[in-house]
């Protein structure tokens, strides 16, 4: 359907015929599948691309957390005429299912009653099955942070060993990784044009076929095959890198075999600009679980009451898939935008005055943009120190803030996560404003290790830097008269980090009579350079490091750290520590 034919919005995307019905719906366009319980908010991808399609002239359906056993349980509002779209959920299957020491998890915070087990392992691949049972002949479309990680030879640390893409082990149509918008609307309209139609070559996907032509002029790069990577590991830390980098610059195709089988990777989609972004965050979401969830879903309560201001990361840490998914480049919305979400929550019954978090994947990058003419081979905007480009007004940041505190039914507005403090020190002003008013007693940060070595295989500021904010950030608390905490983020048993690197963790930690409260223990997630440091036994420049692999090894280092009950860190006190 053309876009002069759009949609309404529905209250909530159907899940049911009669939703369909009620809707004057005869059938649906697309379906989509996903392993989270299904919350119309757009922090949840299904609803935000359900709605965005939708927007676009698409019925779509909604089936959440199928039962994988029957296929019977996809089929509820009859078959999609054009595609399924399947996603595992907000997390890889496998680490919502597992800890770091592979032992079961009790609770899914995207469940309803947070019961585990309501998505299988593997959820994609499952799903991928269950739709081609379903629907012989339909296309099958794969994303979703479990697809886009997974989507070229990686490490699966859940086997511990090298594994195809899982685009060829689903034998799905296409894969999109990252941001979907543009490529599954593009997909649904090419579809709609030729059911038969090719969906190859569409920007931000990977597609798996005998031989293909990427556009006349454009540069083709080819990654390790898989054979390759499982004869000798360290080149998974060559395929890592340029996974990277094809994200960053988004200029070239990349082509990877896995035995007589190729697949291609066509560049990046161009991100939505702030217009579209916007216009995409004010399609009439309820902010709320569908009715017929009878338990409460825990991840609810903290996204209900926080605003997403921003996509992307400039930071690039080796461990982390968010520059990987979202890209380093930032995308913000406007401010009015921001300020139209804010006025909508507060006009809900049940809003309490409190907005819990304002940020994005960090906080503080609302605005940000690079400078730069000329394409950027760094691997981070940040690290090993601030890119002369990159630039964030931190003081139009505080102004945000202060304007989401002023409007009517809104008394509180928090800061609580995510921040940057490497960037946070570029404007000491800033960051004393934020201490005094929008921190609510307690703000998380992530200085994951105090060990240079560690650190900068992780790609983090050295731990001066940390010192330095948690200096400024006690003073300006103190001199609003403020009782404020710091939480760090620690990780142990991180690729290159040795027992004598946790220890001077430790020491440092008790020096200042602090106790850990976050301590996560490394998970090799696939698609990382952090995890191809695990799997090969060697850093980004091909020199060997101690990586603590077996359960024993990664144990001994997290207890380490882990020996005494759990308390918060206090900024104002080096000795004593509260509870």
């Amino acid at each position: 359907m053309p876009d002069n034919k759009k949609l309404p919005q529905p209250k909530f995307l159907p899940m049911t015929r009669p939703e369909m019905k009620r809707l004057g719906w005869d059938g649906i366009d697309v379906l989509l599948v996903t392993g989270d319980a299904y919350v119309d908010h757009p922090a949840f991808g299904p609803a935000l691309l359900g709605r965005w399609l939708v927007e676009h002239g698409f019925r779509v359906g909604l089936v959440a957390q199928p039962d994988w056993r029957h296929a019977e349980s996809l089929t509820v509002m009859g078959r999609p005429r054009l595609l399924a779209g399947v996603t595992a959920g907000a997390l890889d299957s496998m680490v919502a299912h597992y800890t770091a020491f592979r032992k079961k998890r009790s609770d899914d915070a995207y469940t309803p009653g947070g019961e585990a087990g309501a998505r299988p392992n593997r959820a994609t691949l499952v799903y991928a099955n269950l739709v081609r049972q379903a629907f012989p002949g339909l296309p099958v479309i794969l994303g979703g942070i479990e697809a886009s990680l997974r989507r070229a030879v990686h490490y699966d640390f859940w086997s511990d060993r090298i594994r195809r893409s899982i685009l060829l082990d689903a034998k799905a149509d296409l894969l999109i990784y990252g941001m979907a918008e543009r490529s599954l609307l593009e997909a649904a309209q090419r579809l709609e044009a030729d059911p038969r139609g090719s969906l190859k070559g569409l920007p931000g996907t990977a597609f798996a076929c005998d031989s293909f032509d990427p556009p006349a002029g454009t540069r083709v790069v080819t990654w390790p095959s898989l054979e390759e990577i499982q004869a000798d590991p360290k080149k998974l830390m060559a395929a890592a890198l340029a996974m990277e980098e094809q994200v960053h610059l988004a200029d070239h195709w990349a082509v990877q075999k896995s035995g007589d089988r190729t697949v291609y990777f066509a560049p990046p989609a161009e991100p939505l600009t702030t217009k579209e972004l916007d216009h995409l965050l004010a399609l009439g979401y309820s902010r709320r679980p569908h009715p017929s969830y009878q338990a409460p879903i825990p991840a609810v309560a903290m996204l209900a009451v926080s605003l997403n201001t921003h996509r992307g990361c400039g930071g690039g840490c080796s461990f982390c898939s968010l520059a990987l998914h979202q890209g380093r480049r930032v995308r913000s919305r406007s401010l009015e935008s921001i300020l139209a979400e804010a006025r909508h929550l507060a006009a809900d019954p049940e809003f309490k005055g409190s907005i819990s978090d304002v940020g994005g994947p960090s906080a503080g990058m609302w605005g940000a943009e690079c400078l730069s003419q000329e394409p950027c081979r760094r691997v981070s905007c940040l690290y090993p120190t601030i890119c002369p480009f990159f630039k964030v007004d931190q003081q139009a940041n505080i102004e945000m803030l202060r304007a989401l505190k002023k409007l009517p039914g809104i008394r509180h507005v928090r800061v609580a996560s995510g921040l940057r403090y490497d960037l946070a020190l570029e404007d000491p002003s800033a960051l004393s404003a934020l201490a005094a008013e929008f921190v609510g007693g307690q703000l998380k940060v992530a200085p994951e290790h105090v060990s240079d070595t560690v650190l900068k295989l992780m790609r983090k500021p050295g731990a001066r830097r940390f010192e330095e904010f948690m200096a400024l950030f006690r003073k300006a608390s103190q001199q609003a008269g403020k009782e404020q905490f710091l939480v760090p983020y620690l990780l142990s048993a991180f690729p290159g980090t040795t027992d004598r690197d946790m220890e001077q963790l430790a020491r440092w930690l008790k020096d200042r009579g602090w106790k850990p409260q976050q301590v996560q223990c490394f998970i090799p997630t696939p698609g990382t350079v952090a995890t191809a440091m695990y799997a090969a036994g060697i850093d980004p420049q091909g020199r060997p490091i101690s990586v603590p692999k077996t359960d024993a090894d990664r144990l001994r280092q997290h207890h380490i750290l882990i020996r005494e009950p759990r308390t918060p860190v206090k900024t104002g006190d080096r000795k004593k520590g509260r509870r």
